[in-house]
């Protein structure tokens, strides 16, 4: 019910306001929409990493089942999905791929080495083939959960990752160019952890995000001030035990860390750090149900934190939720992949649409990548003349429409949230147009009556 409530609070405005012109970011003309084919990758496909290039490519990869459990790295070309070099390009098995993006375009992939003891290796590529950065197998000892990030002030990458070789604690490790070394003390984590989640905050130093073992498995945030690593704020910041942590940092350089929050439930809480302290962003256990697979980023368009997560409400499907005003509220239908889905990651494009990967359950298990996009796939949007007036909100077995349309004849369509045009029909267009919906199932709905000279739309709530 309190999603319902977001929603008509956001709706509110698309009747009140029906000659304002069409803007291609409203919320309510969108829908989750596949990237190139379903299930892309030979095989299945774990440990799914989401980035995007400074052109706007996107890319994946992942632990490929298809090839011998090796890494393998694959980009969209605009209509499909493509190889990046050879498909399982690592020299053996692999757990825990991480891509990351250089600031010059190139991709970087880290994960735990077979080859090597399962210890740390990163591979770029090149242009041409994958290579060694540094040293394959250049951690101390066994390497898990490993996050990759670009600091852009000196363009290198760093790796922090559950490090067998001291005493599973948290190390973070910087390429200089040449070799491996540590950033601070390695090991530098108060007891173990699982989950390290790596990013840098506004004046490139390193901060890492992690389910500390010796505060109860909660939440813990250190950062690296040049000489010593020290928290932000309190060890132990969320009401229970933390999993699936995902740390990142506002345009604003405040750092969000969003996790599995098991102090609620299993929902999902995100917090930041404001005033010297870690607060709720939201209300804590902000999810419709248990969540894992959580994924935070921030989108650079819009400027908003978003989640994504695979969602135990719906089948354990993936659901994206983004941060309105003082609340989450879903982006879209939740639970809108296929299947079940794993290893959920999420990135933008450069106009600002989330994109998420992840194993695909309903292809497979194979890879598969979705965008947040129009549901009005094919329409000329320089003909969208102005939005439809639709009322009673919510409606139960009628809706009136209200068009401006001169047009004596034209075709309404009724768009259910997940894309599918569930009503099309041939009406004589008046001012007043009534359409029976008493068969149509509870839920938001998207109205489009185009004719030979403009397209309107609206959105309508069947209660």
């Amino acid at each position: 019910m309190k999603k319902l409530f977001y929603l008509l609070f956001l709706l509110c405005p698309v009747a009140g306001f029906v000659q304002q012109p069409w803007h291609d970011y409203s919320l309510l003309n969108y829908a989750w929409k596949d990237v190139g084919n379903v299930g892309f990758s030979a095989g299945g496909a774990q440990y799914t990493s989401i980035a995007t290039d400074p052109s706007g490519v996107f890319y994946v990869a992942y632990k490929d089942m298809g090839n011998s459990n090796k890494a393998t790295a694959m980009k969209y070309n605009g209509t499909e999905w493509v190889n990046v070099g050879s498909p399982g390009f690592s020299a053996g098995a692999v757990n825990y791929t991480c891509l990351s993006i250089s600031p010059s375009g190139q991709p970087y992939v880290a994960y735990s080495d077979s080859a090597n003891g399962w210890k740390a290796t990163v591979m770029k590529f090149d242009g041409t083939s994958w290579t060694n950065v540094g040293s394959a197998g250049f951690s101390a000892g066994e390497a898990d959960y490993l996050s990759l990030a670009f600091n852009t002030s000196d363009g290198q990458p760093r790796v922090a990752y559950k490090d067998f070789g001291n005493s599973r604690k948290a190390t973070v490790m910087k390429f200089d160019g040449t070799s491996w070394g540590n950033v601070g003390n390695a090991g530098f984590s108060a007891g173990e952890v699982d989950y390290t989640s790596l990013a840098f905050n506004a004046s490139g130093e390193p901060c890492v995000g992690y389910h500390d073992s010796v505060n109860s498995g909660k939440a813990t945030v250190m950062q690296f001030n040049g000489t010593n690593w020290a928290s932000i704020g309190n060890a132990g910041i969320s009401a229970g035990s933390a999993y699936y942590i995902s740390l990142a940092f506002s345009s604003a350089g405040e750092p969000y860390i969003a996790y599995t929050d098991n102090g609620n439930g299993g929902k999902a809480t995100v917090m930041k750090y404001h005033g010297g302290s870690w607060v709720n962003v939201g209300i804590p256990g902000t999810s419709a149900g248990e969540v894992s697979y959580v994924s935070l980023a921030f989108n650079s368009y819009d400027g908003l934190p978003y989640l994504a997560y695979q969602d135990w409400e719906y089948s354990y499907k993936a659901t994206v939720m983004k941060l309105h005003g003082i609340g989450w509220i879903d982006e879209g239908t939740p639970g809108f992949s296929a299947g079940r889905v794993d290893w959920t990651t999420i990135a933008f494009s450069t106009s600002g649409e989330p994109y998420v990967a992840y194993e695909d359950f309903g292809n497979s298990g194979k890879a598969t990548v979705m965008k947040f996009d129009s549901v009005f796939v094919g329409i000329n949007e320089t003909q969208l003349s102005s939005h439809l007036s639709i009322y009673p909100v919510p409606a139960t077995d009628k809706i009136t429409i209200e068009t401006q349309s001169t047009s004596a004849q034209g075709q309404l369509s009724i768009v259910n949230t997940a894309g599918q045009e569930i009503l099309t029909r041939q009406v004589v267009i008046s001012p007043k147009i009534q359409i029976d919906i008493i068969d149509l199932p509870a839920g938001i709905y998207f109205v489009r009556l185009t004719n030979d000279k403009t397209v309107e739309t609206g959105v309508m709530i069947k209660q």
